[in-house]
């Protein structure tokens, strides 16, 4: 059986780590675009709703059309990423990017023109994030790929941050279809960039014959696939995590209209509210993984800092959704907002660690890619789901009401499985563990008597 193994090659001594340094600042900067791209359609939303005249409804669609190709995508680019190297993958991923938002500058560019380039970009935008992951770890030997791994978590937040205020900006002055123009001509600028500077490092990952895990520990040769995907770790992290998406979704494409039309917040203001939600979850992620570390290396079960723990985040967040749409002040709605659009994504890091620790090395990128593909379906829903709520509800108040609460039980039942269901001890025990020889055939097993 090929499984994965590190190619160790040195690297080049003269200018590796400042070009390592480089392309880590690209690969953030990739994922700035990347988020920034997600955002823009939500920050313009009212602008679009009037010019085009769309109802809640139509709106949702062509939120929810981003997300028609992506897990497709995330899972068929993944695969590719083992066969094809980094820099022209990534570049033609940018240009996709691109070539979707561009189109948005022509007047003629309406209801239809959205729905079919965000389906466009949706397809670009979903390998982006593991691809810029796996590039990333190229340049850094084993041991060494916490930071890397942060700056690209960072460069999501970044990319709301940041993002928010200029695009508000550019659509105040210029109109909303500028703010789409300039984020593909920030795509091509970094394409550029990028076939430049960019590239893999020296730690490559290729295939190889020895089933062994890094440092050389034995895992049995061949575990069926199905039975990874049937262990109630791989189940309650993937049902958590669909349920996280949602709500991040929802967040995406809702939360600067409720927050204008409900919460009376300015456009000023809303540039930069979006924003407090990124840097809360980049603060939670990172706390919760550390956390967790801490726990397992004083003897805590991966159940308690990987399950339990994991299942107080979405359980926050579910809470905080609940109660935000009847705190009544602004001032009382704004933490529980942010909150409830952040501290869900703390579990992301635990259940991934989870899923990774109960595999075999042949069988993990398939689970985590899976994983995954699957629970990005929700993003697909959400969008739309609100926009049919909010439009069938008697007035916009309720309709958010309604919309919000259901993805707040949502988040409170993917805790709840997350909890009974993420047992990584048990699962890797019964899944690395290598079957018993059958017994000997007492007919057999002496053959001089045969």
């Amino acid at each position: 059986m090929a499984v994965e193994t590190e190619d160790l090659t040195p690297a080049p001594a003269d200018g590796t780590g400042r070009q390592a340094r480089t392309v880590l600042a690209l690969l953030a900067l990739f994922i700035v675009i990347n988020a920034a791209d997600k955002a823009v359609l939500g920050l313009t939303a009212d602008p679009i709703r009037d010019e085009l005249g769309l109802t809640a409804t139509e709106f949702g669609i062509i939120a929810s059309s981003f997300y028609l190709l992506f897990s497709l995508s995330a899972v068929s680019v993944g695969f590719l990423g083992d066969r094809i190297r980094p820099r022209p993958l990534l570049a033609v991923l940018a240009l996709v990017w691109a070539a979707a938002q561009l189109p948005i500058l022509l007047p003629a560019a309406g209801f239809g023109a959205l729905v079919a380039t965000r389906v466009v970009l949706g397809a670009g935008e979903g390998p982006g994030y593991p691809l810029a992951n796996y590039t990333a770890f190229t340049w850094f030997p084993a041991g060494r790929r916490a930071l890397p791994s942060a700056v690209v978590v960072a460069g999501g937040a970044g990319g709301t941050v940041l993002a928010a205020p200029l695009v508000v900006l550019v659509s105040d002055t210029l109109g909303w279809r500028a703010a789409f123009g300039l984020l593909g001509a920030a795509g091509l600028v970094w394409t550029v960039c990028w076939l430049r500077l960019g590239g893999g490092g020296p730690h490559r990952v290729r295939l190889g014959p020895a089933a062994t895990e890094e440092g050389g520990t034995e895992t049995p040769a061949h575990v069926p696939f199905w039975r990874v995907v049937t262990t109630g770790t791989w189940l309650g992290a993937t049902l958590a995590t669909f349920t996280v998406m949602w709500t991040l979704a929802l967040g995406f494409a809702w939360l600067p209209l409720y927050l204008e039309e409900q919460a009376g917040f300015s456009d000023a203001a809303i540039s930069g509210i979006v924003g407090l939600p990124a840097l809360s979850m980049a603060v939670l992620v990172l706390t919760a993984g550390a956390v967790a570390h801490r726990l397992l290396r004083r003897g805590v079960t991966a159940r308690v800092a990987q399950g339990l723990l994991g299942a107080t985040m979405p359980l926050l967040a579910g809470l905080c959704l609940l109660f935000a749409t009847r705190a009544g002040p602004a001032a009382a709605t704004l933490p529980l907002l942010v909150l409830a659009f952040s501290a869900g994504n703390g579990q992301t890091p635990l259940t991934n660690a989870a899923i990774a620790d109960i595999c075999p090395p042949a069988r993990r990128s398939a689970a985590l890619g899976l994983s995954y593909a699957l629970a990005a379906l929700s993003s697909l829903l959400a969008p739309y789901v609100t926009g049919r709520v909010i439009d069938t509800a008697p007035n916009d108040t309720v309709g958010y009401g309604r919309a919000f609460d259901l993805a707040a039980w949502l988040l409170i039942g993917g805790a709840v499985l997350a909890a009974l269901l993420i047992r990584p001890d048990r699962d890797a025990r019964t899944l690395l563990t290598p079957a018993a020889p059958p017994p000997p055939d007492p007919a057999r097993a002496d053959p001089a008597k045969e």
